[in-house]
């Protein structure tokens, strides 16, 4: 076997075997890449032509297919149960204000501490919406706002 032939089957070998340690799709373009030299190589190409077949295959495949792979694989984005009170009602069971720093309320059968969105002082028994979650607190605003 052509020694530039072992040496494309090497570079897919280790680029696949990148790919599969760091699982964050950074090498596996240029294993796509390198076959594509391999290709090259086995039709006779000379080198010039099998680098510049692997640059162009690695970047099209990278163009190509890496939307795609980010939105099959969403590894910065983790959703909790938290997220499903976002649009829910809440009950105020003590008056929310943001610069007393007070305010509870219950949504789902659990008792939060709330502060307005809008700094705007809410009453007691008011009910209102989550608008979103900051650590243990919910923010919320009035209906209809």
């Amino acid at each position: 076997m052509d020694a530039v032939l072992i040496i494309w089957l090497i570079g897919i070998i280790l680029f696949v075997i990148l790919e599969a340690v760091t699982y964050q799709l950074v090498s596996i373009w240029f294993a796509i890449g390198a076959a594509g030299g391999l290709v090259a190589a086995m039709c006779g190409a000379d080198f010039n032509i099998q680098m510049t077949v692997f640059v162009t295959v690695s970047v099209i495949a990278l163009l190509c297919l890496r939307p795609l792979s980010k939105k099959a694989i969403k590894t910065n984005e983790v959703k909790t149960n938290v997220d499903s009170l976002i649009g829910r009602e809440v009950l105020i069971t003590q008056e929310v204000n943001n610069i007393q720093a007070s305010g509870k309320g219950i949504v789902a059968g659990m008792d939060w501490t709330v502060r307005s969105a809008d700094d705007a002082v809410i009453a007691k028994d008011e009910v209102v919406l989550v608008e979103k979650v900051e650590g243990v607190k919910l923010i919320v605003k009035r209906k209809g706002e």
